[in-house]
């Protein structure tokens, strides 16, 4: 039997402990993200669609992105027991200098488009969480302004080729000056990709209105308010070359980028120089070869070439072909810490987030990058104790297993050469 009793006040009290109410609408909407997915949710919640879409979207069919994201999600892990690790170092060191996670921020274009904070919301909090900052060549703040933002931390810059060559040189000589470490060449967009979100959006810098951009814009007063209220939307380190914005665009991608023309670059470059968007062994081996400080599996976050290959499932192919001693690094489809953890596994030595980062800028600014950047260390802390490693250097490929789902077809055997008739003799 049960023993009954009449409730007591006291104890009741005791067990329940009302929460202090947030009265910070950004705090308490950001506090209630415990994942990157939710920062998406809030985020599209938050911005106009095309913006949005802008963001969120890829290539074609978006293929690509669904794939390397579920490449993610195919893998098992093999934690060790009785292997105490109560607390863990994720710090890294990383093409000549430090980084207090496994990641850094990816390069964005038109950052400030998703929110108005845009690269200074990056920089800053990359800054503050010790980690690197990427700029893009096509983003909203110049880069005096990034290193104004983030002055005592690393500072990367990614470089387009452009068909007006003295354009990108001047770009890579500003950024050496302003103390950038580390250009990062991309070589994946010889033609942009065909996203085709933005085109039935009709997307375009600066945003033009329509009876639909209006309509979608009416439930987001603070998204317009910030836009019509901060300094012009515009390509800020290009904002001096002159052109409207799809001319600079154009002039953004070049078919006709060589291994002159990265050569031409190193020259110029005076610090580290990373090749991004490689996406096969043989042209990993090469550029190792040639001497690169390192190298980014990516296929530009599935926005170029759908169908192209997935960067985690390439990743141990590399590693095992150029040495465990060489920099290659990932992106693409990272939208966890556990990615990031099984990525350091595999070989990679550091690790790269642009949409998780614009996610978080388009939830609540500087704090919503904050807040992504917290949410992918708690994660990343996690899973490294509950494999039982307490450090990233103790990360094995044994501890993790891909699971594919997409298994390549037996290639079909070569056919031999016809063989021609020999003229009969007369």
């Amino acid at each position: 039997m049960v023993t009954r009793q009449i409730p007591n006040p006291i104890e009741l009290l005791e067990l329940m402990q009302f929460k202090k109410p947030e009265l910070n609408g950004r705090k308490r909407r950001l506090d209630s993200a415990l994942t990157v997915y939710d920062l998406r949710t809030i985020a599209k919640r938050r911005t106009p669609k095309a913006a949005f879409d802008y963001t969120d979207g890829a290539a074609e069919g978006e293929l690509s992105l669904d794939r390397a994201r579920r490449a993610f999600e195919d893998i098992e892990f093999h934690p060790g027991i009785l292997k105490p690790a109560p607390s863990v170092d994720t710090s890294v060191q990383i093409l000549g200098g430090s980084s207090a996670l496994p990641f850094g921020i990816a390069p964005t274009g038109f950052t400030r488009l998703m929110q108005t904070e845009g690269e200074v919301a990056g920089a800053s909090a990359a800054g503050a969480a010790g980690i690197p900052f990427t700029l893009s060549t096509l983003g909203t703040t110049s880069i005096e302004g990034v290193k104004a933002a983030n002055p005592h931390g690393r500072n990367w810059f990614q470089l387009y080729v452009m068909k007006d060559r003295e354009i990108s040189y001047g770009l890579a000589r500003r950024a050496a000056e302003a103390g950038f470490d580390t250009l990062m060449f991309t070589v994946d967009t010889p033609v942009a990709g065909a996203r085709l979100r933005d085109k039935r959006n009709g997307f375009s810098i600066p945003p033009q209105l329509t009876l639909g951009t209006i309509i979608n814009a009416i439930p987001r007063p603070w998204w317009w308010f910030d836009f019509l209220t901060t300094p012009k939307l515009e390509f800020a380190s290009l904002s001096s070359t002159g052109g409207t914005v799809g001319e600079l665009l154009d002039a953004a991608m070049d078919p006709t980028i060589s291994y002159e023309d990265l050569a031409v670059i190193r020259d110029i470059w005076p610090g580290k120089i990373v090749v991004k968007g490689v996406q096969n062994v043989e042209d990993s081996k090469k550029l190792v070869d040639l001497g690169v400080d390192g190298i980014v599996l990516s296929n530009h976050g599935g926005r170029q070439l759908d169908r192209a290959p997935i960067p985690f499932h390439l990743l141990p192919k590399v590693v095992r072909e150029v040495g465990k001693d060489a920099t290659v690094m990932i992106d693409t489809g990272i939208m966890n810490g556990a990615d990031i953890v099984a990525s350091m596994a595999l070989g990679a030595k550091f690790t790269l987030v642009g949409r998780a980062y614009l996610y978080g800028l388009m939830a609540g600014g500087r704090e919503g990058v904050d807040r992504m950047i917290e949410i992918l260390r708690s994660e990343i802390e996690r899973t490294m104790k509950l494999l039982g490693v307490a450090s990233i250097e103790e990360l094995q490929p044994k501890h993790v297993t891909q699971l594919q789902r997409l298994t390549p077809m037996a290639q079909p055997a070569r056919r031999a050469p016809a063989r021609t008739k020999a003229p009969a003799k007369a």
